[in-house]
């Protein structure tokens, strides 16, 4: 009778064993074939595929994402300036676009600063302006741009600045 348990319960456990293999989550090159990008998915964001008919896609996003809450947390900081050379907008005609298009207005606490032969690079700053991270963006798009600074960027507080805006004399 002994036995006759064990046997059943090693059963068990070795189906669950491979249905956890089976199920796995793709390799990095496997999401990227897909078109998703590993290290910066969010399963929130799978989520958010039903929004757009794209029901077909979540179940490859699914293995492709990071929960939410075991995301490393990002840094915020409180001022980023993009330098770039116009002389090299030709090389990077994504900076380009991302510079010369409305995107920058949506940051208020982001500079853009020309400098003649740079290659384009975002500079964070913080709270009392001291440059803590330089990030090279010279093979990223424009939403790749705007997308880092949302994430790294603080928000300022819209209802805070419309109040001080009809108060001043």
């Amino acid at each position: 009778m002994n036995m006759y348990i064990k046997i059943p319960l090693l059963h068990v456990i070795f189906t669950l064993f491979l249905i956890t293999n089976c199920s796995s989550e793709f390799t990095t090159e496997d999401c990227a074939s897909l078109g998703f990008i590993k290290a910066n998915l969010l399963c929130s964001s799978c989520d958010q595929l039903k929004d757009f008919s794209l029901d077909q896609l979540v179940e490859h996003c699914k293995q492709c994402c990071h929960n939410d809450d075991s995301a490393p947390k990002e840094k915020k900081y409180a001022r980023a300036i993009l330098e770039v050379c116009t002389c090299k907008f030709p090389a990077y005609p994504q900076i380009q676009a991302f510079v010369k298009s409305d995107r920058p207005a949506k940051f208020p606490n982001l500079q853009i600063k020309y400098l003649r032969g740079l290659d384009p690079i975002i500079k964070l700053l913080d709270k009392d302006g001291i440059v803590r991270e330089t990030v090279a963006i010279e093979k990223w798009n424009t939403d790749s741009v705007e997308e880092f600074l949302n994430t790294h960027l603080l928000k300022e507080e819209d209802d805070d600045r419309r109040f001080l805006k009809t108060n001043l004399i």
